[in-house]
């Protein structure tokens, strides 16, 4: 009798304690690696990042707060004005600890034992405080500065993996591992497939062995969801740092390629649906990823762009480039540069809340989201595109004509650091080209994706252009043959078509070149800076263009590069070109040679240039055109 009744309490036992308890440990173990990351003690002594297990993560991401009842297919804004499924809880956004640069704050070196010859020879060698940035936590707290709705939406909980792919080329060692800490901290792990780092090949020191060290050290606790397939795409050419387990891999370029090159590559070697591109100096916000994986769930062929902050390059402080209750679309000059253009915000709003993905023309071209799969049905980049520049037109013009779509996106807010210039030069891939770099991109974007009516608004804007070899462009011709490209009217009608706002059609040139003077053969106008408001004066000819290129237009407007001329009774300056405008105050007499302002003369007198009364006898008031052509080397 007692086995009896000891049988059936021990059954009872089994059923009410034994049974829940082994359950209960089945669920920790599943959801136990995913917080691995926290529990590591390894990190602990991370330098600078205080470390992953501390409760300075404003934002970390993580499963644990989503609510698993929702089952939204599109990104549905909560009238409710509770927080959005993947917004991190309040609790996790601020911190009890003060350190230098949280949330945004700028760095005082005023207030640091630092040496002011170290810091400006710092400034030279990375074109940034690096020195500031030394002092910085990898994991610093950066403010949320998005709009009020950014944080009540529900987003889809099935998106495609994403890989964040990160070009650098001798970058600080800081702030690329900043940049690496901010995803890995500020990214849904279900969604983050991995971190990529294409190395351009860095000849500095810390960016081979130390480098791979800290990430060996700090992000081999992040583990993957998936096992990976031996035969799958991973890392073909260069090394592979650590296994398949760390969500932060390296690969490196065997010879320079070049951003885009660089890009094109680590494309390649992704594993996830969707490839992120960043700069090796950014900073993302709060809940960045997500709102840039939704649109392009919904729609695999849509490239999104994140919003961009600025990061001072000296004081490494967050701020926002653009007014709070406005919207920037993308668009360009004709002579190529990027430019912005504020969105019709009472258009917008009429279908759409502030904080909705819109459509722009094109983006700064640093910071997207893409489909593999789409980016390489589209070819991927431009291959005969060298080092940077004109990728993001490129890019942006065959998404639209080949069945794409481009969208900004509000709530996805990324900050950058904007050097004041170029800390290394293009190295041998400068002799790949016989001209500017830069230049020869534009032009052979341009010759690939414009219409003849359109090209020619670019070679009056940028008349030596045309004297440039661009290469081989019968492999893009051809992609854009095979996919059944619309035209680039088209596209500027259906989707660009407020370009000309501000940068209407240009008329042609009557002039274009050296404009010499007569009395002084070997003297031209020459700006010693492309800024203004400087001064014209003239200075011996040399041949190469540049600040001694200008040209005149049909309507009178006489520029230098993307500036206009103006003057006044003591002056003859560079200005900014009036927005909406081709016209201009200036006349080309071809047989008095005289150059008209109104009713006065362009004159040199005194070692200056000004406007004085016209005389057909004064030498000193003649001038002519030099056409300049690139030399030979």
């Amino acid at each position: 009798m007692l086995h009896i009744l000891f049988a059936r309490r021990y059954r009872r036992f089994c059923s009410f304690i034994l049974i829940p308890l082994v359950i209960f440990m089945i669920l920790v173990l599943t959801f136990l690696p995913d917080r691995l990351d926290i529990l590591d003690p390894a990190h602990k002594n991370s330098p600078k990042a205080e470390s992953l297990n501390s409760d300075v993560f404003e934002s970390q991401i993580d499963d644990s707060h989503i609510e698993l009842e929702t089952r939204t297919q599109v990104p549905i804004f909560r009238e409710d004005s509770r927080l959005g499924n993947f917004e991190p809880p309040k609790s996790l956004r601020k911190s009890r600890v003060h350190r230098p640069g949280d949330y945004g704050k700028k760095i005082s070196l005023d207030e640091l034992d630092v040496d002011p010859n170290e810091v400006s020879a710092k400034k030279n060698e990375y074109g940034m405080n690096m020195v500031a940035s030394d002092h910085i936590p990898m994991d610093r707290i950066i403010p949320d500065i998005r709009h009020e709705e950014c944080r009540h939406w529900d987003y889809p909980e099935r998106l495609p993996s994403a890989s964040v792919v990160i070009v650098f080329h001798n970058e600080g060692l800081t702030t690329l591992m900043r940049t690496v800490h901010s995803v890995l901290i500020r990214s849904p792990r279900r969604f983050l497939r991995e971190v990529l780092l294409v190395d351009d090949f860095s000849d500095k020191e810390n960016l081979h062995a130390q480098l791979d060290d800290y990430i060996m050290d700090h992000f081999g606790a992040f583990k993957m969801s998936w096992k990976p397939d031996l035969n799958d795409r991973a890392s073909i050419s260069g090394e592979t740092l650590a296994d398949r387990s760390g969500k932060v891999r390296v690969i490196r370029n065997k010879q320079r390629l070049g951003l885009i090159g660089s890009r094109a590559h680590g494309a390649k070697e992704a594993l996830g649906e969707v490839v992120v591109f960043l700069d090796a100096h950014c900073e993302v916000n709060i809940n960045w990823l997500v709102p840039l994986l939704a649109p392009i769930a919904a729609n695999n062929r849509t490239m999104t762009v994140p919003i961009i902050d600025g990061i001072d390059s000296n004081t490494f402080e967050y701020r926002p480039v653009y007014q709070r209750d406005k919207h920037f679309i993308g668009i360009w000059e004709w002579g190529m540069l990027y430019k912005e253009q504020s969105l019709n915000l009472e258009e917008h709003l009429r279908n759409h809340r502030f904080s909705e993905p819109y459509e722009s023309p094109t983006h700064a071209g640093g910071l997207l989201a893409i489909s593999r799969h789409f980016f390489f049905e589209l070819g991927g980049y431009d291959d005969g595109l060298l080092v940077w520049g004109g990728e993001n037109f490129e890019l942006s013009f065959k998404v639209w004509q080949c069945g794409g779509r481009l969208l900004w996106v509000p709530c996805s807010r990324v900050g950058h650091i904007y050097r004041p210039f170029m800390p290394y030069g293009f190295g041998k891939l400068a002799q790949k080209r016989k001209g500017p770099l830069v230049l020869i991109n534009y032009k052979r974007v341009i010759e690939v994706w414009f219409d003849p009516d359109y090209k020619q608004y670019f070679y009056t804007r940028e008349p030596m252009a045309q004297f440039y070899d661009a290469g081989d462009i019968s492999k893009q011709l051809q992609m854009k043959e095979r996919l059944q490209c619309k035209s680039f009217d088209w596209f500027i009608q259906n989707h660009a078509k407020s370009i000309f706002i501000d940068f209407p059609r240009l008329p042609p040139n009557i002039g274009w070149g050296e404009l010499r003077s007569l009395a002084h053969k070997s003297l031209c106008l020459d700006s010693p800076s492309a800024h203004p408001p400087s001064v014209i004066m003239l200075s011996g000819c040399h041949g190469s263009g540049g600040n001694q290129l200008f040209r005149l237009n049909e309507k009178g407007q006489l520029g230098l590069g993307e500036r206009c001329v103006d003057a006044d009774n003591n002056n003859v300056f560079l200005t900014y070109c009036k927005l909406g405008t081709v016209d201009g105050p200036w006349r080309y007499n071809q047989e008095t040679q005289q150059m008209l302002n109104k009713d006065q003369c362009l004159s040199y007198h005194d070692s200056q240039l000004l406007l004085a009364e016209c005389s057909d006898d004064d030498r000193n008031q003649k001038w002519y055109w030099h056409q300049v052509k690139p030399k030979r080397h």
